[in-house]
């Protein structure tokens, strides 16, 4: 994988375009597991597995198992690139009936890359790559009503000791917060779920050592819900809906002037400032899943994203099954829209490993 320097820093440093919020360590907006990615992305929700913890904490408690983990690899850029991908796992633990503890780990390899200057000087090889490691803790506040609070580290190393037009370039760091709130009003299996969830509250984050004007990390505000219903002993359905808001401000010029004051504006006050233009940069997604017997999924569903988030549209479609303590789920990009701006992962495959247990002594 060949790529100059220049380019690289325009694209993994988000540097800014007019009228489209972007940011650093992009890898924190993708759906991470199988089974949201095959129902549009959606998970703030929909009913709870081991991934919850990328999705919304307050969900993790309701899990009907005592204990349980995912594994999910998802290739990358699959039509240009072989060495790209992102990894990720994930488990929680029931200590009791009303609190759960869970853990999450993200990883993203860019593959190797060569760095060139603009005068297409060698500058050195490296394999750029990011990472995110989540602790949570998830507690019932009612027998219906959860809250989930997630401490993450961020860890970007795209590029180390290189320097360009004077700027040494380094590796990038922070830590954010999640918080999640998820509302189950089912009887029997039937009936609706809420959930909200705000994602990446946090630092800022740079790659030019000694930097005083730093980027924003995609921060974001997602309100969902689920309708559930168990039509017999065999089947089951389940429709869901998430609405997302990434609580990052657009710039509005390019002058190197309103770029420094854009950068230099403090966390909380972007999350405010980014309200300014709705309905921009909102995201919306819905989802279906059918269930036969507890034994086999089918997943289908369809993604929308406005011009002002990144004008992705998308379906995708995907399968399910599980046996006794295991589960595999399969999902299923297909791209909709113009084509200029396709998702990375189009016409990609992507896979998770599940695993539930109970020990039967609690």
């Amino acid at each position: 994988m060949l790529c100059s320097a220049s380019l690289l820093f325009i694209s993994a440093f988000a540097q800014k375009s007019i009228n489209i919020a972007t940011t650093p360590v992009p890898f924190l907006r993708v759906s991470p597991d199988a089974r949201a990615g095959g129902m549009g992305d959606v998970g703030i929700a929909a009913l709870p597995d081991a991934g919850s913890i990328f999705w919304n904490a307050g969900k993790i408690v309701f899990n009907e198992d005592e204990g349980g983990a995912i594994v999910s690899y998802i290739p990358w850029l699959k039509k240009i690139s072989n060495d790209t991908y992102l990894a990720s796992a994930a488990g929680f633990y029931k200590p009791g009936d009303n609190h759960a503890i869970g853990i999450g780990v993200r990883y993203f390899s860019l593959g190797d890359i060569q760095f060139t200057s603009d005068g297409h000087d060698n500058l050195g090889s490296s394999r750029p790559r990011e990472m995110s490691i989540d602790i949570s803790y998830s507690r019932k506040l009612s027998d219906k009503l959860g809250l989930g609070i997630t401490a993450k580290y961020i860890h970007s190393a795209i590029v180390n000791n290189v320097s360009v037009s004077g700027y040494n370039y380094q590796n990038g760091s922070a830590v954010a917060a999640d918080i999640g709130l998820y509302y189950d009003s089912r009887n029997e299996g039937d009936g609706f779920t809420y959930g909200a969830a705000l994602s990446n509250l946090g630092s800022k984050i740079s790659y030019i050592q000694n930097a005083s004007e730093k980027d924003f990390l995609p921060a974001n505000l997602g309100i969902g819900a689920s309708w559930n219903k168990v039509l017999n002993e065999v089947h089951a359905v389940s429709i869901a809906v998430d609405v997302n808001k990434l609580l990052v401000p657009v710039l509005k010029g390019d002058s190197p002037e309103e770029i420094r004051v854009y950068r230099q504006k403090n966390v909380v006050e972007s999350w405010g400032n980014s309200f300014s233009d709705l309905p921009g940069q909102l995201g919306i997604s819905a989802g279906l899943e059918y269930w036969y017997d507890q034994l086999f999924a089918v997943r289908t569903g369809y993604f929308f994203e406005s011009a002002a988030r990144g004008n992705r549209q998308y379906f995708t479609a995907g399968v399910g099954a599980r046996y006794n303590i295991l589960g595999f789920n399969f999902s299923y990009l297909v791209p909709s829209g113009n084509g200029i701006n396709q998702n990375p992962l189009s016409n990609t495959m992507r896979f998770s490993l599940l695993l539930n247990w109970n020990t039967n002594n609690r």
